[in-house]
């Protein structure tokens, strides 16, 4: 007897969800969904509200990989809220974006799986396993090639008058209440700065032409290759695989600075979602 699978990937923006059931698939998302953020009780509204609408039928086996959930203890908050919420299901497993990731994009076979969303990662794959992570140091220490990221540093150059003439202009005009209080604001006082930032990656894509971001861009880039991708010693010998929405949508840029540096591109998807459901059939 086929069984129904509810397989999610999770940032810390938003949350792809799939189900696959013997009489297909069926996608949808909610908000994002971080223990390092959140309490189960915290969670629960959010499954309530955004996911146990969109169930089809009796969900026996749910697959959770996601932001924050490092291990047992760090996904406990997550595995609470599903299994109060969806008690239907005899397998929860919550795992790390970052073994999702892995899954998603290499399969079985050896890669190097990284992730560049909202929030940046990376791991060495043998096929099977995660065999090793160059550990970010998350929003305030590092995640550099994240939305966050960009977005903090394209913030910090209009804040300290470095924008070019014409990007400083369309960004007073998209953004005219925006000042150093109110950015200080949402990154000390207010939750979830890493999102608050993210969110100014829009203003980014909208110019992405400019020489200026193309430039921030493709340095952003450069460090988190150079931080974390080349320090694993089979980097040059596997091919490096990405996904997430800010590796999906500057791939171009992503590959150039993959190729100066000697590495081999592999797949860039906007999610593993893809993958896994062949990972899991």
């Amino acid at each position: 007897m086929q069984q129904t699978y509810l397989i999610a990937d999770s940032g810390s923006t938003k949350t792809d969800w799939v189900i696959k059931s013997p009489e297909g698939e069926h996608s949808f998302q909610s908000a994002g969904i971080n223990p390092f953020y959140q309490t189960a009780e915290e969670i629960i509204p959010v499954l309530e509200r955004e996911v146990v609408p969109n169930l089809i039928g009796t969900i026996d086996k749910i697959y959770f990989f996601g932001a924050g959930c490092a291990d047992q203890k760090t996904s406990k908050p997550v595995f609470e809220a599903l299994s109060k919420c969806v008690s239907s299901a005899e397998i929860i497993e919550v795992a790390s974006d970052m073994l999702g990731a892995a899954r998603g994009l290499c399969g079985h076979e050896p890669g190097l799986a990284c992730i560049l969303g909202t929030g940046a990662n990376n791991a060495y794959y043998d096929g099977t396993n995660i065999v090793r992570s160059i550990g970010s140091l998350g929003f305030w220490l590092g995640d550099e090639g994240s939305g966050s990221y960009l977005g903090k540093t394209l913030v910090v150059h209009f804040l300290q008058n470095e924008l070019p003439t014409d990007l400083h202009a369309h960004f007073t005009t998209q953004f005219p209440d925006l000042n150093r209080l109110s950015v200080l604001d949402n990154a000390y006082k207010k939750p979830y700065p890493n999102r608050y930032f993210a969110s100014f990656s829009t203003f980014i894509a909208a110019h992405r032409e400019h020489p200026f971001l193309q430039n921030m861009i493709e340095n952003a880039f450069t460090l988190f290759a150079e931080k974390y991708i080349c320090k694993h010693s089979e980097a040059t010998m596997v091919p490096v695989h990405f996904t997430g929405s800010i590796a999906f949508y500057y791939q171009d840029i992503l590959k150039n600075v993959l190729e100066k540096k000697g590495l081999k591109p592999g797949r860039i998807l906007r999610s593993p979602l893809e993958g896994l459901l062949q990972y899991y059939s």
